[in-house]
């Protein structure tokens, strides 16, 4: 798992035999994952406003204003993606809360323990997001 600047590891998770999908100890690890992903990020977007705030100056030379407004755009770009994601981990983390997480919403089947550690926001099932990704493409 790895936002644009940083990675945290976690031990996958071991099913038990015979154990059901998404029980209390799955959910668990997952509201783990997230939680602790978020808090990555969270803390990503502080360190930016610091030294946004730090390294701000009105440089003389326009070349020097021009490379400091350039890194700036490309910080401000990589936060807002990330912004999005932290939304997305929300919502994962409310449809914990509900019930819902860890089934398709398309077509109801379960996503899959390892994909769902491949990107624990996931909403759709491998077959659904295939489909999806055929019909972008063939639109786009």
């Amino acid at each position: 798992m790895s936002s644009s600047t940083s990675e945290f590891i976690f031990k996958p998770y071991q099913e038990q035999e015979g154990e059901e999908y998404m029980s209390d100890d799955q959910l668990q690890h997952f509201t783990g994952i997230l939680n602790n992903w978020k808090s990555e990020l969270m803390e990503e977007v502080d360190r930016t406003v610091h030294h946004m705030q730090d390294e701000a100056a009105n440089f003389p030379d326009p070349n020097d204003r021009a490379t400091q407004e350039s890194e700036f755009s490309l910080e401000l770009r990589t936060r807002d993606r990330e912004r999005k994601l932290i939304k997305k981990i929300n919502e994962a983390l409310k449809a914990i809360e509900t019930g819902e997480y860890g089934y398709c919403e398309t077509c109801g089947i379960e996503i899959g323990i390892r994909r769902l550690e491949a990107r624990p926001t996931a909403t759709l099932c491998i077959d659904c997001k295939t489909l999806d990704e055929i019909r972008e493409k063939q639109l786009g």
